[in-house]
C-alpha cells in the first residue's frame, strides 16, 4: 500500500473535524503526488505533539524557519510506510527522545495552515514520550523545551493548543 492510500483510510477512518476532512481527501483524490512537498497546491504532513503525561509537559520545538514554538513534524518522506509512522520518525528526528510510542488511536486532530512552501493539511498524532526521556536539539530547531501544560497557550498558537487540548481528552 502506498503512503498515498495510506492517508486515504486514515482520513476516512477518522471522526471528527468532517469538513476539513473532507478537504484533505478531496485535495488526495485531486493531486496523487498530494503527500509530497512537491506538491505546489499544497501537501500532508504529519506531526506529532511530545507528551510526558507523567510529569505533566509537552516538548515543543522553535522551528528554526518559522520562529515559532510548535510540535514536531513535517513533510512526508517516500520511506514512510504510513502516516502514523512519518509523525513518529519526525518527533523521534526532532526531538532527539528515543522511545517514543504512538498515542493509541489515531490522529488527535488536523490542522491546515499555509507556511513559506505551500499549505500544509496536516494530520497531528500524540506519542508518549518514556520515563526520564531528555531531549536533543536537531538542525530543524532553533530551541528545544518542556512546557507544564498550563504555559502552552503562553508560548505557542492556537493551533498547538487545540492538539494538547484533544491529547489531553484522549489521554
Amino acid at each position: 500500500m502506498s503512503l498515498h492510500d495510506d492517508a486515504v483510510l486514515v482520513l476516512k477512518g477518522y471522526e471528527g473535524q468532517d469538513e476539513l476532512r473532507q478537504a484533505y481527501l478531496d485535495h488526495l483524490s485531486a493531486h496523487p503526488d498530494g503527500m509530497w512537498k512537491s506538491c505546489a497546491d499544497g501537501h500532508v504532513t504529519a506531526s506529532a505533539l511530545v507528551v510526558d503525561p507523567e510529569r505533566g509537559r509537552v516538548l515543543l520545538t522553535l522551528h528554526r524557519k518559522l520562529r515559532r514554538w510548535l510540535q514536531t513534524g513535517g513533510h512526508c518522506e517516500p520511506g514512510d510506510p504510513t502516516l502514523a509512522a512519518a509523525a513518529l520518525r519526525e518527533a523521534t528526528e526532532e526531538s532527539g527522545v528515543p522511545g517514543l510510542a504512538l498515542l493509541p488511536g489515531g490522529p488527535v486532530r488536523l490542522d491546515r495552515h499555509l507556511t513559506p512552501c505551500a499549505w500544509h493539511l496536516d494530520v497531528q498524532y500524540a506519542v508518549l514520550a518514556p520515563s526520564g526521556a531528555v531531549e536533543a536539539i536537531s538542525d530543524e530547531s532553533l530551541d528545544l523545551r518542556w512546557f507544564p501544560y498550563d504555559e502552552v497557550a503562553d508560548v505557542a498558537d492556537e493551533s498547538v493548543v487545540r492538539l494538547l487540548e484533544a491529547t489531553r481528552a484522549r489521554l
